[in-house]
């Protein structure tokens, strides 16, 4: 019986968010606030990796977002807009890459810059030049001449909840030094390894002389948005690429009252 109640419980969930859906496709409702994409890798071949898209999926997502006239921003502009109400262009985007992955120059560059746009990469300061896996500082370089921003992704990825203030503090300090002092420019962005953060953590970030940070809260960024806790939409790979990209940029806040509902059934 309690199976049948479940199994019915899951089936209105699934109505109603199909019904929302029909609804902002009929009536054109524009979800509110800035997607923040979030990605890791780009590869040539298919991985079974959930983080790494192939460059394909990558192109078929960056030219849908070019078809329909979105405009890549700066974690710069996405700060007036939360800080001092600028106005930005109807279909803003932020496009952001953690980790600093060497594809990000050999596969996601090569794309970006075939639509014109602009993107952040955060990077794992230990890991730049060190590991061939990892961007090396020349390409780094050639990436900020063409327009892309660099943020810091700390030292060498350590979660940052539950570590001593001092190491912290280190970590946030001497990544951030590492990078202005290699491209000669301020580094005032954090995404937070593993997405892990709380209240002392920010606390932190503020005092290393950052602006802002990025989380990985599901969800648009809003000029509600926390500055030290900004929302982002991971991209993923999966059997649907294009689908779950589009679904997740296009229908940001149903995906997050689905997450919710998924959240409670698993409760019941």
């Amino acid at each position: 019986m309690k199976t049948k109640q479940h199994f019915i419980l899951i089936l209105l969930a699934a109505v109603v968010i199909i019904a929302a859906i029909s609804l902002f496709l009929l009536i054109g409702i524009r979800p509110e606030g800035i997607p923040v994409l979030n990605y890791h890798e780009v590869v040539k071949n298919d991985e079974d990796n959930p983080l790494a898209l192939s460059v394909k999926e990558f192109d078929e997502q960056m030219a849908y977002l070019h078809r329909n006239g979105y405009k890549a921003i700066t974690p710069d502009e996405l700060l007036a807009y939360i800080g001092q109400g600028r106005q930005l262009p109807a279909k803003s985007v932020l496009i952001t890459f953690d980790d600093g992955y060497r594809d990000n120059y050999t596969n996601a560059f090569p794309v970006l810059k075939k639509y014109g746009f602009t993107a952040t990469i955060f990077l794992i300061t230990d890991f730049v030049g060190n590991d061939d896996w990892y961007l090396n500082w020349q390409q780094v370089r050639e990436m900020q001449r063409a327009g892309i921003v660099f943020g810091s992704h700390t030292l060498n990825h350590i979660p940052l909840v539950g570590v001593p203030p001092a190491e912290v503090l280190f970590q946030l300090q001497k990544s951030k030094e590492g990078i202005e002092w290699r491209l000669g420019v301020p580094v005032n962005y954090l995404a937070y390894p593993t997405g892990a953060y709380d209240a002392q953590v920010c606390q932190l970030v503020r005092q290393a002389g950052y602006k802002a940070a990025f989380s990985v809260d599901f969800g648009r960024v809003t000029q509600a948005s926390k500055v030290y806790a900004l929302e982002r939409v991971p991209i993923f790979k999966s059997r649907w690429s294009f689908y779950d990209f589009y679904l997740r940029l296009n229908y940001t806040s149903l995906i997050e009252k689905a997450k919710w509902v998924k959240q409670w059934l698993s409760q019941i």
